[in-house]
């Protein structure tokens, strides 16, 4: 793994021994705070993809056996947007944060762009606890992730499966193999499941034949006015000032297409009674998604759970909206989690 410690960073960049990226031009779509430094890094998963994430670190403090939360998320975000804003928001409250790309993503790598994966997605969020056991100021006993909407699934499928993750929260969750398989509400039937199966599987043979591969419809540029609310949210988010960056797939474009095959065959959450860590859920009352953080609460088996609906917030709320966000609770959770 290319993985460097923090304390050594400055030594080898000043010799020439290592090609280290500063972020020199803030191009984050939240105001940058005066009390975190930010450095960019990268890692590779098991898979061999390099992952590229922005670390944020509190300004004051000693550095010594610090606690450690990664974050990712949205789905089809980038870590310029909504996890780098958590990121930063803990590194202000003195953890270690890791905001990251995910793989095929952003300025992560992996060929082709684009593509959405249940087992890579969820090692994306270990190999980041793998990186952090690697930097000195950071005791790898005292691990968190966050994962905000597709992210938030494959969080907690990695807090089933990594032992390492000590607390996990999610914001605004989706559990990107049900929405998949079953649709909005779980509204679609084995038979249209079924149908979907042959399109997609169709495509395929397409792709294979091009060369290339087919992108799905992403946001549209402009609304009609005739969309759904949860499109119009997303919309106000993604493809505005507000929260649009050029590296982000809901900004400016669309999934591969076929990525939705392996979600419809393999269920995610399968394990998740099984997670022996805290959990702290968050949703928005008016959230379209709300139920997929509900179904699976009731899933939870341990007793260090909690599951807190933020009043009058909608799903795109809890990417950006300070009002919206408890971070003081969030914080409060780290703390007493990741003793």
């Amino acid at each position: 793994m290319k993985i460097i410690s923090i304390g050594i960073l400055a030594v080898l960049v000043a010799f020439g021994l290592f090609k280290y990226y500063q972020t020199h031009t803030w191009d984050k779509t939240f105001a940058k705070s005066d009390k975190v430094k930010v450095q960019k890094v990268s890692f590779k998963n098991r898979y061999g993809i390099k992952l590229v994430g922005d670390l944020y670190l509190p300004k004051s403090g000693t550095h010594q056996n610090m606690a450690a939360i990664a974050v990712s998320g949205p789905f089809g975000a980038v870590k310029e947007q909504a996890s780098g804003l958590y990121a930063q928001k803990m590194a202000e409250q003195g953890f270690v944060a890791l905001a990251f790309d995910p793989s095929y993503t952003g300025e992560s790598g992996g060929q082709p762009r684009n593509v959405a994966s249940p087992d890579i997605n969820t090692e994306d969020f270990s190999v980041a606890v793998d990186f952090f056991s690697t930097l000195p100021e950071v005791n790898p006993e005292k691990v968190g992730i966050i994962g905000i909407c597709g992210f938030g699934g494959f969080g907690l499928n990695a807090a089933a499966m990594d032992t390492r993750i000590k607390a996990t929260v999610t914001s605004t969750m989706y559990d990107m193999s049900r929405v998949n398989a079953n649709g909005y509400f779980d509204a679609m039937s084995k038979e249209e499941r079924y149908a979907l199966r042959q399109k997609l599987n169709a495509q395929r043979t397409q792709d294979a034949k091009a060369g290339t591969y087919a992108v799905a419809a992403g946001l549209p540029d402009k609304l009609t006015g005739d969309e759904p609310q949860f499109v119009q949210d997303y919309y106000g988010y993604y493809k505005t000032p507000r929260g649009y960056h050029k590296r982000s797939i809901n900004s400016t474009g669309g999934w591969n297409m076929t990525s939705s095959l392996s979600f419809m065959n393999m269920p995610l959450l399968s394990y998740s009674d099984e997670i022996k860590g805290a959990v702290l859920m968050l949703h928005g009352e008016k959230a379209h998604s709300r139920y997929f953080s509900e179904d699976v609460f009731k899933k939870l088996q341990g007793k260090n759970k909690e599951l807190m609906i933020i009043p009058g917030a909608n799903h795109v709320d809890l990417y950006d909206n300070l009002e919206k966000i408890p971070f003081d609770k969030i914080t409060k959770f780290f703390q007493e989690n990741l003793q």
